[in-house]
C-alpha cells in the first residue's frame, strides 16, 4: 500500500484509510491490553479502530468465542485476521507498512 509522507520524517499518512476491528468482550483484560498496544502505533500511522463486543452477536460468538481478542485489519485492498489473544507487533507493522 502506498503511503504519503507527512511532516514527520518517521510518520506516514496512508493514501487509503486503514481500519481495524477489535473483536472483544466486556471485562476482558487481554482485549484492553491489545487495544492499548495497538494505540501506540497511532504515533506512526493514522488509522481507526472499531471495538465490537462478540457477545452482542451470535454469529461473532460462533466465529471468535474462544479466540477473543481478535484483531482484523481492513484497507482498500484486503481484510485480514492479524492476531488473537495478544498483539502480534510484527504482523501489525507489516499490515501498516512500517518497519
Amino acid at each position: 500500500m502506498k503511503r504519503q509522507p507527512t511532516g514527520c520524517r518517521f510518520c506516514f499518512q496512508p493514501m487509503s484509510e486503514i481500519r481495524f476491528t477489535l473483536y472483544s468482550r466486556s471485562y476482558c483484560h487481554l482485549c484492553d491490553d491489545m487495544l492499548a498496544a495497538l494505540d501506540a502505533y497511532r504515533e506512526l500511522v493514522r488509522f481507526s479502530v472499531e471495538v465490537r463486543d462478540v457477545d452482542q452477536d451470535e454469529q461473532l460468538v460462533a466465529k471468535y468465542d474462544e479466540l477473543v481478542p481478535v484483531l482484523v485489519g481492513h484497507d482498500a485492498d484486503r481484510e485480514i485476521e492479524i492476531c488473537h489473544y495478544f498483539l502480534d507487533h510484527g504482523k501489525v507493522r507489516v499490515f501498516l507498512g512500517i518497519s
